[in-house]
């Protein structure tokens, strides 16, 4: 199909669909949670010839890992849409009201952005999460996932379009290739938002070459600093969480730092557990003096492994912490394990990151934990979203000025009426 086509489509699309009720969007989810559950077994043999054809490949097991789909996958895809039918409908919400004099009222109201196009890496999950993120909220989609994932993101298309089709027609799209991506970088006519998950060469590669906003992160390269004031077994559970839990995603802890007074006993306790889970460490001449691991360089505290390899640094002090997290963090999710508030609170002030933890694993950064029902991405951008993106970060909004025969000649002027500007509890 003509990528202009789609991109056209899913514009007229999109204004149906901002205008679609909360009841009718909702069933459609409901309609779509059902029909995976009831077609596992279609998916799950389509992602069986996107597993074959990855370990022909011979790629890594981290990716094998994201792109595998099994039942317990579909299960969470289907509690994640069931979350998202719990929450409130953000369309038409009014942020505030100001009177600016009587009778006349300025509105500021939630609205959908439009059309979104999102390029995510190898999970199939990720195509559910965001084709339900958006019809929640109102804007229509262009997908584009890993060529890796191809079968399993055409079946779980499929399945969506058909029941978003009934609410809009081409509110939900697919594209496949790299070639489909270059063109729709010239569709700002189209296209409203650009969402690229991907790696840091890759979104600056978006950046560069489109007019469209672009939304979203490069790198996860994500931090636990253990202070001299933590409390041991918090510390080992939530370092060991960060890194082991799922260690293929961008919220896994890729670098350790620990004070220098209470390195050795937390070291000692970690490498245990570590090497039990088969993780490759590597570290400071600080750490090397404590536990045998690999010799980490200046480029390992850059790097973003989506594996079973942590870099570890011992520090002097918390500053020392928050200077190492700003100097090769990437804005992602960071965290501080202390029983002292005051240098958490330092820690959570200093830490330029779109999520700072105290007392918990960076993998909670997810917008199915922060309660946002799933997240279309995690932004690292200051603009209008940020963290993971949930439904309001998907939404902008409109003023809507409601008078009554007001015109501006009355405030113009020797005799001019003066505006109240007054805050109301007036909803539209």
């Amino acid at each position: 199909m003509n990528i202009v086509y789609q991109a056209k489509q899913a514009k007229e699309s999109s204004i149906k669909l901002a205008a679609a009720s909360s009841e009718k969007k909702n069933a459609t989810l409901e309609n779509i949670a059902k029909a995976i559950d009831e077609r596992q077994k279609e998916i799950i043999t389509e992602n069986k010839k996107d597993l074959e054809k990855a370990r022909k490949e011979n790629l890594s097991q981290a990716l094998l890992k994201r792109l595998k789909v099994d039942g317990s996958k579909i299960d969470e895809m289907v509690i994640s849409i069931r979350s998202l039918i719990k929450l409130k409908d953000p369309v038409g919400e009014t942020i505030e009201c100001l009177e600016l004099d009587e009778g006349l009222d300025l509105y500021r109201v939630r609205t959908p952005i439009g059309v979104i196009g999102v390029i995510f890496e190898s999970r199939p999950d990720a195509l559910v999460q965001i084709a339900t993120l958006c019809l929640k909220s109102g804007n229509a989609v262009i997908l584009k996932g890993g060529s890796e994932a191809l079968h399993s993101n055409r079946i779980l298309s499929k399945i969506i379009k058909e029941e978003t089709d009934k609410v809009s027609v081409g509110c939900t799209q697919l594209i496949e290739t790299r070639e489909d991506v270059k063109e729709i970088l010239a569709l700002d006519n189209y296209i409203d938002l650009l969402i690229p998950r991907g790696s840091n060469k890759f979104v600056k590669f978006i950046q560069d070459n489109s007019k469209i906003p672009v939304l979203g992160h490069s790198d996860g390269i994500c931090h636990t600093y253990v202070d001299k004031d933590a409390d041991f077994n918090k510390a080992v559970g939530i370092c060991f969480d960060a890194k082991c839990q799922y260690p293929a995603v961008c919220n896994a802890m890729e670098t350790l730092l620990v004070h220098k007074d209470v390195a050795k006993k937390i070291l000692v306790a970690l490498k245990k557990l570590y090497d039990h889970a088969k993780v490759e460490l590597k570290g400071d001449k600080a750490t090397q003096k404590i536990i045998d691991v690999k010799v980490a360089t200046e480029e390992d505290w850059s790097a973003e492994y989506n594996d079973l390899i942590l870099s570890i640094k011992i520090v002097k002090d918390v500053d020392e912490a928050i200077s190492h997290i700003n100097k090769y963090g990437s804005k992602h999710s960071d965290a501080i394990i202390t029983e002292n508030e005051e240098t958490a609170r330092k820690f959570t002030s200093l830490v330029d990151s779109s999520s700072v933890m105290w007392n918990a694993s960076t993998r909670f950064a997810d917008g199915y934990r922060y309660g946002k029902g799933a997240e279309v991405g995690i932004s690292t951008n200051k603009i209008h979203a940020r963290g993971p993106v949930g439904l309001e970060g998907m939404m902008i909004y409109k003023y809507v000025l409601n008078g009554k025969g007001h015109v501006v000649k009355d405030y113009t002027g020797d005799s001019a009426k003066s505006f109240t500007h007054k805050k109301v509890n007036k909803k539209w």
